[in-house]
Order: C-alpha cells, then structure tokens, then sequence
C-alpha cells in the first residue's frame, strides 16, 4: 500500500500510540478540550511580549505568559489555503495538493475534525478557513462569511464597498465558484473609492464594530462554549481574518496609532536589487494590490492601519479566551494561537505574503497546555505547522495515522530547551514552472527558485536577510549541502528543473 493509499483509507488505518496520559484528561476524567485561536496575515514578531515596540496585543501576550512561545516558527507555504491545509491534515502542499487559493482541499485527507471526532470531540470551526468549496472536512459546526453575510444584511454592503471587488482571500465571495457563472453581483452597486489597486492603503471602518467579522467570531464562538462544552470533549478553531485586509479597522483601534509616528521598516530602501530574484525585485519596484504604497506616507497610514486591525483581532481573541475563565473551562482546556503565515509589511519594501523571508514565513505560535506546558517559557527551535496537529493530537491523546508529514514537539512543549534538530521546510506557487522551495537548517536559510537565482542567508549574522551568499562562491559547498537536503525532502518535479537548466 503506497502512502497516499494510506491516508486515503482514512479514520480505518489509524494507527493506536502507547503514550503517558499525563495532561490529557481534564479533571473530570474525560480528554481535554482544544481551543485554536487562528488569525490570517500576522507578522511574527508583531507581540508586545516579543518586544514589538508598537503592535498592542495585550492577550495574546497574556496567552504566551502562561504557556510557551514557539518564536521561530514557520508556515509551509505562504499564502492561506495551503498554509491552513497543512495545519488541519499534517501535510506538506506537494502531499495535500491544495497548492493554491483556488485549489479546493482534497476530499480524501482527513483533517483535525475527522481524528478528533473520532476520538469522541465534538469539532467546531467558526470563521474563515478558506476551503475554496463547499466541503466541511468534518466539522461538526461551521459558521463562516456567508453566515456573517446573513448576519449583516443589508449593511453587507458597507463590506462590499470596503473590497472594492471580488476578494475571496478576504471572504467575498466565500467561494469563488458561486459567483463564476453569472459574475460579481457587487458590480456596479458597490460605492468606490480612489484607490489605484485592488486593496485600499487603508481607512476607518463604516461598519459598526459589533458588527465587525472578528466581533461575530468572536460572540458565535462564546456561543457555542455555552452550549457545547458541557457533555463532551470540543474542538473549537476561532479564526479571525485581521490583520489581513481589508486595512479598515474599527475606529477606537485606528485612534491607537498614528501614521506620522510609524517607523518604516530598516530594509526599505535598501536592498541590493542585482542579489535578488527578478519576481522579488519587481514586487519591491512595483506592488500591484496596491500602487500607492511606494509613497512613505501611504506606507505609514498602512502600518497604521495594520497594527489597528491586530489590536482588534487581539481584543476578539481575549473575548473568547475570558468565556474560558467565566465558564470554568480554563484548567481543562488546551489553547494555541497561531496565524496561517506572516506579512512583509515593508520590510525589504514589500508588502502581504508570498516570500520566504522571515516577515512572510514565520508565524506567532503560541502553545498553552494546563499542566504540561510550563509558563512563560520561550522555544527557539525553529519548527513548522506541519507538526501541529501531530503535537495537539499527542497532548489530546488521540491518535493519527503514521503516515503525515510532521513530527510531535511535546517534548518542547513541555521542555523548550529539549533539541529538535529537523530543518524547516516550505513550498510555493506548486503546479506553476515559477515555482520555488525553502530549508532552514539550523541558521541557513536556502531557496531554490526555479526560475531564478537561489538564495541564502545565515539568519545568525544577518537576521534582516539583506546579504545573498548563494551568488558567492566561498559558500558554493553550503548551497550544494542545502539544496540536496531541500531536494532530499522534495525534488521539484523534472520539467521544472530542465526548465531551470535552459536558463
């Protein structure tokens, strides 16, 4: 039986570990309940308990004092739907085969719904996931945009008007095949604004906060701990969809930050455009979601309006995390908090995702586990999402097949200075012959283009990765190294490759 034919077969070929049931039952004698709160676009050093000397994140900095900060942490693929495939199934994209936002999840991979269900949970996913079709992948109760459509009504429109246009990474629609056949039904009712792209620099919101999308996540998810969390074990994934645009925060959080006092970024400037590859060098020269963002001033009003759209996703998120207190589920209860991937926010002069430098990459993962976490505690070890679900399931004691992609880090959970020498690995655009890889092995961080010049920094000496030693020779036998530990794990597929040849 090949490995795809094993994960197909599903729940019937899980495979049953014999681990110490130490922090996996509550008080109560049955398992503990999981909580994952889940934000979209979140750069990974913007907490105040890192040391970020503006973003406001008062409760997630609270989370993180009473569990473990995992604070080199990566996604698997930069951008929302392969990420988030990846934390729901365990696999890498080339093995889930969600490779875009327009590619639906496969049907055939169970996700955390179906191995927890399984185990007597009853899952819940309340907000945006970005499924890209209308599979549930077992959950058990959904609630998303269209939901929050219902909920607006007609001050739907107002969200419409904040778009602009068609935006399923921002959830209208929700799924792009409703609107395939007979268009953008938006088109022409919409009020625009002089916005020279398709995502605005940024603005207060018109919608009144309570009826903001992270507010609804935030009210629905209270909801569903009063009624549900009584008889049996849950699975609840709280999923916002700040910081992520549109950049139209409520107004007492835009009142928070000042664009005039927004610093940019110390790379804004000042890369080497003839070290870099030409997708990189043209995004920096030109962002096409939003033109006017190469002016410093509408740079700033964006940084503004970032950290705004944070505070409030931080403010939804301890909305959910205070019901777990005033509904005695606390000491019961495991919470992570993690976004699907980061944002370059002007670092290198780029904006949003899609690269696999550290703003765009990495990503907050925060970890608390009543009585297995110790508080207050900091993990350097470089890990990846792909080992999430193995850690919840191990700490939750239910169990998976043997055939995923990660690897459990409750060693670390529970001992962050336990080694976890596993380089990091990460993959973008697949199915495209511009497609490209990444390792981080240790302080090496390498990228194989496929199309382009590789890249490679030593995150020890150059954290901002301003220096590409891969164009340097003395560092030909660590590129070699890397790129046969990146192609160990995964080889690009051969067209691609010849293609790389030719140039």
């Amino acid at each position: 039986m090949t490995r795809r034919e094993l994960i197909a077969t599903g729940l019937g070929g899980l495979a049953v570990a014999s681990r110490k049931a130490a922090g996996r039952q509550s008080a109560s004698g049955r398992k503990k309940n999981l909580l994952i709160l889940m934000a979209d676009q979140h750069k990974p050093d913007c907490l105040g308990i890192a040391g970020h000397p503006v973003a406001k994140t008062p409760n997630l900095d609270a989370l993180a004092r009473s569990g473990m900060r995992f604070s080199s942490a990566y996604c698997t693929n930069p951008v929302c739907t392969p990420s988030r495939a990846s934390i729901l199934t365990g696999l890498y994209t080339h093995n889930h085969g969600a490779l875009n936002n327009a590619t639906p999840w496969p049907f055939q991979h169970k996700t955390i719904a179906n191995y927890f269900g399984a185990a007597g949970y009853m899952s819940a996913l309340i907000g945006k996931m970005h499924f890209v079709d209308a599979q549930t992948h077992g959950f058990d109760y959904r609630l998303d945009f269209n939901d929050w459509y219902q909920y607006l009504g007609p001050k739907t429109k107002l969200y419409a008007d904040e778009l602009s246009r068609a935006n399923s990474g921002s959830g209208l629609p929700q799924i792009d095949d409703l609107w395939r056949d007979a268009g953008d039904p938006w088109k022409g009712v919409r009020d625009l604004d002089d916005r020279e792209g398709p995502v605005a620099v940024g603005r207060v919101s018109k919608i009144p906060e309570p009826d903001h999308f992270e507010s609804f996540v935030a009210r629905e998810s209270v909801r569903f701990l009063k009624k549900h969390s009584k008889d049996q074990p849950f699975l609840l994934i709280s999923s916002f969809l700040k910081p992520h645009d549109p950049f139209m925060p409520a107004q007492r959080f835009a009142d928070m930050f000042r664009a005039e006092e927004m610093r940019l970024p110390d790379t804004w400037g000042k890369v080497n455009l003839n070290e870099i590859p030409v997708a990189v060098r043209r995004s920096i020269e030109h962002n096409t979601p939003t033109p006017e963002l190469k002016d410093a001033d509408a740079a700033r009003r964006r940084i503004a309006y970032y950290y705004a759209n944070l505070a409030q996703m931080d403010n939804c998120a301890g909305i959910v995390l205070r019901a777990l207190h005033d509904l005695d589920l606390e000491k019961d209860t495991i919470v992570v908090y993690v976004s699907d991937h980061g944002e370059m926010l002007g670092e290198h002069g780029l904006w949003q995702k899609f690269q696999f430098y550290e703003s765009s990459c990495g990503i907050p993962l925060i970890v608390r586990a009543p009585g297995v976490a110790p508080a207050n505690r900091r993990c350097a070890n470089p890990v990846s999402l792909v080992s999430l679900l193995p850690t919840l399931a191990e700490l939750c004691d239910v169990s998976l097949p043997s055939t995923l992609d990660g690897a459990s880090l409750v060693a670390q959970v529970r001992q962050p200075e336990t080694p976890f020498n596993s380089p990091v690995f990460a993959e973008y655009d697949l199915g495209n012959p511009r497609a490209k890889y990444m390792i981080r092995d240790a302080n090496w961080k390498y990228t194989f283009w496929t199309h382009d010049m590789p890249e490679l920094y030593d995150l020890e000496t150059d954290p901002k990765e301003m220096r590409n030693l891969a164009l340097r020779p003395e560092y030909g036998s660590r590129v070699d190294e890397l790129k046969a530990k990146l192609f160990s794990w995964y080889r690009p597929p051969e067209q691609q490759l010849r293609n790389r040849a030719r140039k």
